[in-house]
Parts: structure tokens; sequence; C-alpha cells
């Protein structure tokens, strides 16, 4: 499987396990965490190494960012980036837009950084990236003191005037959102005074627990962060964790296909980002954690997933932003439970990079499943998944949710538009195929 965020004609046919899927990988590096690496250590004084950083096109495209903003960046090796950081004012104007491709975290990250810069940069993404809303970032910031003009609708492109003085603010998200948490914090270097951050249900806290890596004073709890404007990033190593988001279709994967085990190494598992964990324990799933310890200064463990019969659940609400990204998996868990699976206070997904309550409901029905979607969520019945064709609308995450579904399918299943599996899961296929799946590349 190749082809870019630009390329869509790359689809998927997916048939059934021949046998119980074994063995042990490693998914590639946390999205979240490699973005920010790249920029804080771009920010920061002196040379950091990331290793284990994500070699996929959204990640990329933050790197890539950066260079045209001054900051060299060596790539020794695949996975591994040497960042010579330019200090927080040492960035330079870029000489065109700053092409973000598909990377939501990308652009709405860097929007709350160039706030604070003394130029003028431009954000622009690919079509469906240029579909999302940016409002959310760009009242906050307004408030903070920055001129972010934005595309009709409030999407990008987005253009950020620089030479402004922000202030620091005490913000009420009114949405649980940890991009958004983020891009004010990172205003907030930039900022005059305290800037405060409060939130109606904690997320995730890779952006607070990795300033306090470079070096910069914050104070943060579960659902809240503060930090000063006016000190200094200083380098560091970071040692990026395998992506739970990725290692998510495994999980499912290994739960429904009879008699498998799957040994899933170094994936993190900050309390943050492992709803979908939760969520498969309480439908029954036997997945149990190894060798927990800290790598990088995160959370990470070896998770060991065996197949065990799941149960239709209605999905705790408290679940629902700490397992965003992992749905359309848990999706596919639900459509071959025993019983219904109810999901609500989910509406997120509608703006994600694709309306993916309504991308995976059209695709399950095509695949026999019997599934009613709402406003917020769904309600699943579970039971038999046939074969088909479905289209994961350039969406990564339904593109690799569906290949799941082919694993326990009565006939083939064929995807269209699976691309930007690139974005966040390069070799997705190869280590699918390697431990058991039945994928192959072709024409859409």
């Amino acid at each position: 499987m190749t082809g870019g965020a630009g390329s869509n004609r790359v689809g998927w046919t997916s048939a059934a396990a021949a046998s119980a899927l074994r063995g042990e990988i490693r998914v590639p590096g946390d999205k979240s965490v490699s973005h920010r690496a790249i920029m804080l250590a771009a920010l920061a004084e002196g040379t950091s190494r990331v290793s284990g950083f994500l070699e996929g096109e959204d990640t990329r495209a933050t790197a890539r960012a950066f260079a045209h903003m001054g900051v060299r960046i060596e790539a020794p090796r695949d996975n591994e980036r040497i960042v010579h950081g330019a200090g927080l004012h040492g960035l330079s104007a870029p000489h065109a837009a700053l092409d973000c491709g598909n990377a939501g975290t990308g652009m709405r990250l860097l929007t709350g950084l160039l706030a604070g810069q003394l130029f003028d940069t431009t954000l622009i993404g690919d079509e469906s990236l240029s579909r999302r809303p940016m409002r959310r970032v760009i009242e906050p910031l307004t408030r903070m003191g920055a001129r972010i003009e934005a595309g009709e609708g409030g999407v990008p492109p987005l253009h950020i005037c620089g030479k402004r003085e922000l202030c620091g603010i005490a913000y009420e998200l009114p949405v649980a959102s940890a991009q958004v948490k983020s891009a004010i914090l990172l205003a907030g270097l930039y900022a005059r005074g305290e800037t405060h951050v409060s939130e109606p249900h904690p997320t995730r806290d890779y952006t607070e627990r990795m300033l306090l890596a470079f070096g910069w004073p914050i104070d943060f709890t579960p659902g809240s962060a503060r930090l000063q404007g006016g000190h200094r990033l200083q380098a560091t190593d970071v040692v990026v964790p395998a992506d739970f988001s990725s290692a998510a279709f495994f999980l499912v994967a290994s739960s429904i296909v009879t008699g498998s085990e799957l040994v899933l190494r170094d994936v993190g598992i900050n309390p943050r980002r492992t709803g979908l964990l939760q969520a498969l324990r309480l439908m029954g799933a036997d997945i149990a954690e190894a060798n927990p310890r800290l790598l990088g200064g995160e959370a990470v463990a070896d998770l060991i997933v065996r197949a065990a019969p799941l149960r239709g659940i209605d999905v705790p609400v408290e679940l629902v932003p700490d397992m965003i990204d992992e749905f359309p998996a848990l999706f596919i868990a639900a459509a071959v439970a025993r019983g219904t699976t109810r999901i609500r206070g989910a509406a997120e997904l509608r703006v994600k990079e694709s309306d993916r309550l309504a991308v995976m409901a059209k695709g399950l029905r095509m695949l026999g499943v019997r599934i009613e979607e709402t406003p917020d969520g769904a309600v699943i019945d579970g039971g038999t998944v046939q074969g088909g064709c479905v289209d994961s609308a350039g969406d990564h995450r339904c593109a690799m949710s569906f290949a799941v579904a082919g694993l326990c399918a009565s006939d083939v299943v064929r995807i269209a538009d699976c691309a930007n599996v690139a974005t966040s899961f390069p070799g997705f296929v190869e280590l699918a195929n390697g431990c058991g799946f039945g994928l192959r590349a072709t024409a859409d």
C-alpha cells in the first residue's frame, strides 16, 4: 500500500482470516507525541533527538513546516529526527504558505504557536482538512490578542497575523479537546501573564508533559493546566511510544478472530488516551498489560490480546473523550458482538477527517449490519458481517477499521479510498498481513 494524501485511487480487498492472528508487533510511533516533539524541539535552545518518530505524512508535514521557518532538522535514519532548535523567538518567516496536509493536530497547534510570532503566516491543508472547523481554536486565541483570518465558515486556509501582543487568559473549553487546549497553551508561551485552560472532561496531557520535559514550568491536573509566559525551552531527547490509536485495530482484530493471540509492544497507555481499552474490557475482551514502564516520560506497556466472545454494551459517556479517535475500530467490535451496543455523546466524530458516524454507519449497512445512526452516536445490533463494497471517504481510521471487519466477514470486503492511511500508519498492510490479515491493495 502506497500513496499519499493527494492520491485517492488506492483501495483494498480484505478477506476473512485463514487462521488465528499470531505474533509480536510494534505499531508505529504515536502521532500526537511526534507532532509535539518536533514543535517543542524546534522552539528549544540546543539540539534534541526524537526517537520513534512516526514516518507518516501528517508528522512529516509538521517537520517540513518548521524547516520552512528556518529550523534545521536531520533524519539520520527512519523514525529518528535530530532537531537543531531555533529558540522561542528564532523562527523566520516562510516564503510560502505552510501545508499541513491532512493533519488537524498540526494545523491547530501551529495556529497557537504562530499567533505569537513576529511574521505573518498562512496555513493550508488538503481537501479534507480544508473542511474542518477552526473557530474553536480561533476564538480563544483572538481573546488572547491574536488576529487570525479564516475561510468562509471558519475553515482553512488560515492567515495568522504577526507582531501581535498576546495576553494570558483563563479559558473554559466548551467542548473537551486536547488540540484546542494545546493551541492555547502554546500561544501562552508567548503571552504576558498566566494562561489557564480548564476542561469539561480531562483530555490527553501530552503537551503538558512535554513542556515539562523541555523545562517549561507548568502546573496541570486532570482537566486543568496553567503556565506563565516568559520562560525558555531547553533541548531534550524524546522517545516516542507506539501509538495506541494504531494499536486499536489490532486489539479489535485479535479479539474477534477465533484462537488469536497477539502481543503489541511498547504501546502508550496514557490514561487520557485508552478509553477503548476500558470499553473493550467491558465488552468481554481479554487484554492484559505486561511490563508497564515509562518511556520518554510516557506510560507504556506490552498489550497481550487473546480472542474472546464480545457482548454489546452502553458505552459510558465518560469514556468518550478518551477514545474519540478509536471509535471506528469500536464500531467493528460492536458489529460482531452479541447484543446491542449504544454510543452517545460522540458528536465530535462528525468533524474529524470525515463524518465518521456517517461513514461507519453507511459502510456497516453495506456489510449487512443493523445500525441506527443518531445525532451524537449510533445503536449497533451485533451479529454477522457480510461481504460487500464500502467507501472509507478518504478517512484513514475508517479504512483500517473496515479492513478489520473483513477478517470475520462471510465474503470479501472491498474498501475504496484508502490512500490516506499513509498519514498515520505507513506500512499498515505489510504489518497486518504479517500477523494474519488477508489484505490486498487494488485500484479503486
